[in-house]
């Protein structure tokens, strides 16, 4: 018996965000399935406009898993798990440790099918990185809805998200942050 889908199906129960007041709380399978959209999103802008050769159905599914790891680990707050290079390096390992864990939990015929998905050695690059742009346009995206909710707990992680989003900018970024966030956080009326 296999206890693998039984802790991804508790991504529903790990809060992203825990050091913050949220308006919204949003946890790590809602996280994921967003991310996911993003980094689909940012795949086809790429192929469209910018004549790159990404799979936009690879690029959704590795961000459909990139957060499983803490259904064992917990979120981890980003200022306790970038505080210093020490402590990244040693969740660097829990992480890799917990990607292990999920692993050994599959049958040994269905490993090598998750492998590509889980283990972040095995994860191509391109991809990690598609799948990172679309993370951080995920928590860019949050903090601004949650500022047009009148809360300014998220201000500072706000201008974190932007700095972090303009060091990392793409063609595909640039292109989303035109198009796109715009329309993010304003009402519901507003966007017919």
């Amino acid at each position: 018996m296999s206890h693998f889908f039984a802790h991804l199906a508790r991504m529903k129960l790990i809060y992203r965000w825990p050091l913050m007041r949220n308006v919204t709380h949003e946890n790590i399978a809602e996280h994921s399935l967003q991310v996911g959209m993003v980094a689909h999103g940012l795949a086809v802008i790429g192929n469209t406009f910018f004549k790159k050769s990404y799979n936009p159905d690879t690029a959704a599914t590795l961000a459909l898993f990139h957060d499983t790891t803490e259904v064992l680990t917990g979120d981890l707050p980003t200022p306790v798990k970038y505080f210093n290079k020490a402590i990244i390096r040693e969740y660097n390992k829990i992480e890799l440790s917990a990607e292990e864990t999920l692993l050994d939990m599959l049958p040994a015929e269905l490993r090598a099918a998750y492998e590509p998905l889980l283990s972040t050695p095995a994860i191509d690059p391109i991809y990690k990185t598609l799948v990172k742009d679309a993370d951080i346009l995920c928590a860019y995206m949050k903090c601004i809805e949650e500022e047009s909710c009148g809360n300014m707990e998220f201000t500072k992680a706000k201008q974190r998200c932007k700095e972090a989003l303009d060091t990392r900018m793409t063609d595909e970024i640039n292109y989303f942050l035109t198009e796109f966030l715009p329309s993010i956080g304003r009402p519901f009326d507003d966007l017919s």
